[in-house]
């Protein structure tokens, strides 16, 4: 791949941070894993011969698989890969129930939302502890605090972490949701809405966020890398009991793009500047500022302990009707098994 921008500064931040990234095992118990090498060479073959998986700009390692071509290159004429882009957690979530997809990448609340609401899936994957949610207003805005957005419009997609931190910032700063009127819009519409007046704040999501700071001068007014949950890659139940070897194998080209990323940091900027259609330099600022790749696969303490504080926000705002709910999905969520099994060199490329 040609290198497409040189950004050192970011290289190095984001070099130096994968390196020190540690990886303990996950918490839970499930069926093993089985191996993708294996499988691919059985005469059987390949469990299915069809993956859909979901690429997002909120999840870099997505794009790297999606461009390097591994998964196609290890599977090779026997599975046929479908990427299907994911414009936020809602959209991923929605095709993960309608089965348009196997595998989709979501916040965690947003994950957590949807099995507590019943969609059968499971997190196999941990891609990265972002801090890409925050209050926007306009330049020159009266509002300066999240104090101030009471009796204000602000737009946030519902289901995604944006979303859910608007609603942890507004029982912070002791707003009754019901003082604030949501506009829920897609995240490229709620930057449309404020950069044309529509409301008053959005709770943005990067990359857009960062565009709109950069193209029209928009100001976060808060941010709380606390009320970021993490970056979940999900699967459905039906699929990882169906072709768990193809499950493995996405996992596997999921470290193996962590293990790139910290090769190549530079590319991921570029890669994430083509995709998302913003300049290097914005691209740039997400991924040595405002990405955190270095994290353990492994899905287990770290992720229930942020869960556990927004579950009973979901209950109290009426998206999941009882606390019972969020226990039971807190307790179903996580399948550790692949990410502790991964191996990136069974991964062709």
């Amino acid at each position: 791949m040609t290198l497409r921008t040189s950004v050192p500064a970011t290289a190095l931040a984001l070099a130096t941070a994968l390196a020190l990234a540690g990886c303990v095992p996950g918490e839970g118990s499930a069926p093993a894993a089985a191996d993708p090498t294996g499988a691919s060479t059985d005469a059987a073959g390949w469990s299915t011969d069809t993956l859909d998986i979901d690429f997002a700009t909120y999840n870099p390692l997505s794009l790297v698989i999606k461009d390097q071509g591994w998964l196609e290159e290890t599977f090779g004429d026997d599975v046929t890969v479908n990427w299907v882009q994911s414009a936020g957690s809602n959209k991923a979530n929605e095709a993960l129930r309608a089965g348009a997809v196997d595998v989709g990448s979501t916040a965690g609340s947003a994950a957590l939302l949807a099995r507590s609401n019943g969609s059968p899936i499971r997190t196999i994957d941990i891609y990265s502890q972002p801090e890409w949610s925050a209050i926007v207003v306009p330049a020159g805005s009266d509002v300066t605090s999240v104090a101030d957005l009471a009796g204000r419009s602000v737009a946030a997609t519902k289901g995604t972490d944006p979303y859910f931190f608007l609603l942890q910032s507004l029982e912070e700063a002791g707003v009754p949701l019901d003082q604030v009127e949501v506009q829920n819009l897609q995240h490229a519409d709620g930057r449309t809405a404020l950069e044309q007046g529509s409301v008053d704040a959005w709770s943005g999501l990067d990359p857009i966020m960062a565009a709109s700071e950069a193209e029209s001068g928009t100001q976060l007014i808060y941010r709380n890398i606390d009320f970021n949950t993490y970056g979940f890659l999900n699967a459905t139940e039906e699929f990882l009991e169906a072709s768990p070897d193809v499950a493995q194998a996405v996992v596997d080209a999921y470290e193996k793009a962590r293990a790139w990323a910290q090769e190549n940091p530079d590319e991921v900027v570029a890669i994430l500047a083509e995709v998302a259609g913003i300049d290097p330099a914005v691209a740039a600022k997400v991924i040595g500022e405002r990405t955190n790749l270095a994290v353990d696969p492994v899905p287990g303490d770290a992720q229930r302990e942020v869960l556990e504080v927004v579950g009973p926000i979901f209950v109290e705002s009426g998206d999941v009707a009882s606390q019972d709910l969020i226990d039971t999905a807190l307790d179903e969520l996580f399948e550790p098994t692949f990410a502790q099994e991964a191996d990136p060199s069974r991964i062709a490329g």
